[in-house]
């Protein structure tokens, strides 16, 4: 009994396949930009400890003042660990959809969500982080709203409002390209 030989593509079919490893430095660039980001947020954590605990908040500033500086910095943090969230997502989503496998399959700590990703579902998640990015933002915007002008506001608005039309658009798109209408596994 002969064995079926597996047909090998040929010059030019292995060029383009293998022209996906042009990404890794792309994903590799993004760990760096995680880095950046992780010393970031100790930084902004050491001026919310500074501020809170020596007291080193602007001289001068009432106590609602003071609340709100802290406000504002923890918002910052949440944005910066969203951010880093999304970065997560962008390099171990996007790698193991379009480079290569990064055979977790078994691992304690692999994520929940990397077992059933594909483009598609990379992207609503994406959406999704982005939305909630610009909520913190938004949040922040309301915060300080009285010394921000209404164009500002009004343009973040606008530009939230855009994210979440733009996510529900790609959800709506996913579901309605599922073959015999079962929800997709996200």
């Amino acid at each position: 009994m002969t064995t079926p030989q597996k047909s090998r593509p040929g010059p030019l079919p292995y060029l383009i396949f293998s022209s996906r490893w042009l990404q890794l430095p792309l994903y590799l660039g993004l760990i760096v930009a995680q880095a950046i980001y992780v010393v970031q947020f100790l930084r902004e954590l050491w001026h919310l400890v500074d501020a809170t605990l020596f007291g080193h908040i602007a001289p001068g500033a009432s106590a609602d003042s003071a609340e709100t500086t802290i406000m504002l910095t923890v918002l910052g943090l949440i944005d910066v660990v969203m951010i880093s969230n999304l970065l997560v997502m962008v390099i171990v989503g996007g790698y193991e959809t379009f480079v290569s496998r990064l055979k977790l399959e078994n691992h304690p700590d692999q994520p929940e969500w990397l077992s059933h990703v594909n483009a598609t579902v990379l992207k609503v998640k994406l959406a999704m982080a982005i939305i909630g990015i610009s909520s913190i933002h938004l949040l922040a915007t309301f915060i300080k709203a009285a010394s921000l002008d209404a164009e500002t506001i009004k343009w973040q608005l606008l530009l939230h409002l855009a994210f979440v039309v733009s996510a529900l658009a790609l959800a709506f798109i996913d579901r309605i390209m599922q073959p015999s209408g079962k929800p997709a596994t996200h």
